[in-house]
């Protein structure tokens, strides 16, 4: 029997200072988010970071929060009802962080005979603190059933055909306005991420070319992704470059992230005639607190401010008919190349 697990990052519980805070710690613990000595992640999360966000953030879920509960969650659930009713093969869903949880999902794929399953986490670039975290969840966790499913992970689909279809035609309604600006604005990661993630030891920001063209190093590069994203959006929507530019939002603490930052770019564009500005935001198919309360909100207001007149926000690909079509060709796909292996193969 196959069966599908989509795994996206989570939400709190609810928009309380408690909420968050139980939220945060577990996700600010993970080594491969804070990747600092365990005395040291424990003394800056506890010591620093929940005292000072823990309130700030549960403002910020407010503001999103609907009746059903968090965004991503609930738009997640939605996901993965449309692709169910698609498949009779069972389509479960769960977060790296908070609930659903992924041993939930494991034990429910289980109870309904799952044998075989594929994993699509719903990260469309390479990040040890997105992709690479879920993935390693999910293979603990394999590792503590009794009878655990024979495992195949989707990989990063940063330049599949059916997700940039999709996303191109999400934000084409948002484009015809010739004289805007598009900002590709990716969730930043820190510059030692990329340097720890490099299969090479030594490619990943080495030199200014260093994402261009082909190396090694660019199959687990988050930032050689996330061009290659910005790159081949504009290639299909004909975007000309001189109106598109790249940012990296959501940098946690004082080390080195990715440039250039959302935040400091939403400034510059409107101080230098920039008045009419879209925004997309790539590295998330689901909309949570980054894409609408960081930019919907907090970055509208900024781009504002400085001098900028229209802000349009294009949607993320939530349950739109396109995405699923792409989720689903890479299921069948996954589930096409299991029946094609030997028995012996299935059996592991």
């Amino acid at each position: 029997m196959n069966g599908a697990l989509l795994l996206n990052l989570g939400s709190p519980d609810a928009p309380t200072p408690a909420a968050v805070r139980r939220y945060l710690r577990e996700f600010l613990m993970d080594p491969r988010v804070l990747d600092l000595p365990w005395p040291l992640r424990w003394g800056l999360v506890h010591g620093v970071i929940l005292p000072r966000r823990a309130r700030a953030s549960a403002r910020a879920y407010r503001s999103i929060w609907t009746p059903e509960g968090p965004p991503l969650v609930v738009l997640s659930r939605r996901l993965q009802a449309a692709l169910q009713a698609r498949f009779p093969e069972p389509v479960e869903l769960a977060m790296r962080y908070g609930r659903p949880s992924v041993a939930g999902a494991l034990r429910r794929l289980g109870g309904r005979g799952v044998t075989r399953l594929h994993v699509i986490p719903l990260f469309p670039h390479y990040a040890m603190s997105s992709y690479e975290t879920a993935v390693a969840h999910v293979h603990r966790a394999v590792r503590q059933l009794d009878r655990p499913p024979q495992l195949s992970v989707q990989p990063p689909f940063f330049a599949h055909p059916g997700y940039l279809a999709a996303l191109t035609a999400r934000a084409r309604g948002f484009l015809e306005d010739e004289e805007s600006h598009l900002l590709f604005s990716f969730h930043g990661v820190p510059e030692r991420h990329l340097r720890k993630s490099d299969l090479t030891g030594g490619h990943c920001l080495s030199r200014p070319d260093c994402c261009e063209g082909e190396h090694p190093a660019h199959l687990t590069c988050y930032r050689h992704q996330c061009l290659q994203t910005a790159r081949r959006f504009r290639e299909q929507t004909g975007r000309p470059a001189a109106r598109c530019s790249v940012a990296f939002q959501s940098r946690l603490g004082r080390d080195r992230w990715l440039r250039p930052y959302t935040d400091a770019e939403l400034v510059r564009l409107a101080r230098s005639g920039v008045r009419r500005l879209v925004v997309v935001c790539p590295s998330f198919v689901t909309d949570c607190l980054e894409t609408l309360e960081e930019i919907g909100m907090r970055g509208r207001e900024t781009f504002l401010a400085a001098g900028g007149e229209k802000f349009d926000l294009i949607p993320a690909l939530n349950d739109d008919p396109r995405w699923l079509d792409a989720l689903g060709g890479m299921i069948r796909e996954a589930f096409a190349a299991a029946a094609s292996l030997p028995p012996d193969e299935n059996r592991r």
